[in-house]
């Protein structure tokens, strides 16, 4: 093997450690990646909002959201994952339609910053598609890291009308 083909395997297994480390970090980190912790936000539903029944649509899309952000969570990021991670925002952005649906705007902060989020991430799983490269990943594990953040966001809010919403 040649200096540069062992330069270049050196600085991929340093990529994929940080990524590990940096996808373990967020995952253990307060309340856990899509957990129940406090996000430390503001939510805009009111404080007095009875809890939804576990059955109704809202709850149901619900756990349809959080389920669609734990895949999401689970995708190892390298060279060749664009387009799996595109997939998977999208399964996401669908589900977080339906929850804004029957949230009837109640919970517009936390889904707008998710919808931001999933931009960016899309945004990002382009350029990791089109143009491979140790910038892109970790462009791609930044962004997730921001899904991260307002999906957890968003599920503490909805835990409030959902207590399922949130394990």
């Amino acid at each position: 093997m040649n200096r540069a083909a062992a330069a270049w395997l050196a600085r991929w297994g340093m990529a994929a450690v940080a990524l590990a480390a940096g996808l373990l970090a967020a995952a253990c980190g307060s309340g856990g990646l899509y957990g129940g912790g406090s996000s430390g936000g503001t939510t805009s539903a009111a404080p007095s909002s009875p809890a939804a029944s576990p059955t109704s649509a809202l709850c149901q899309d619900a756990a349809a959201l959080r389920a669609s952000l734990n895949k999401l969570k689970n995708v190892n990021v390298g060279m060749g994952t664009g387009d799996e991670i595109k997939s998977d925002a999208a399964d996401v952005k669908e589900n977080l339609n339906a929850v804004i649906a029957q949230s009837h705007g109640e919970l517009q902060a936390q889904t707008t910053a998710l919808k931001t989020a999933l931009t960016k991430l899309q945004g990002a799983a382009s350029t990791l598609s089109s143009t491979p490269s140790a910038s892109a990943v970790s462009g791609v594990v930044g962004a997730l890291r921001g899904v991260a953040s307002s999906g957890s966001s968003l599920l503490a809010a909805l835990s409030k009308k959902c207590p399922s919403a949130s394990a």
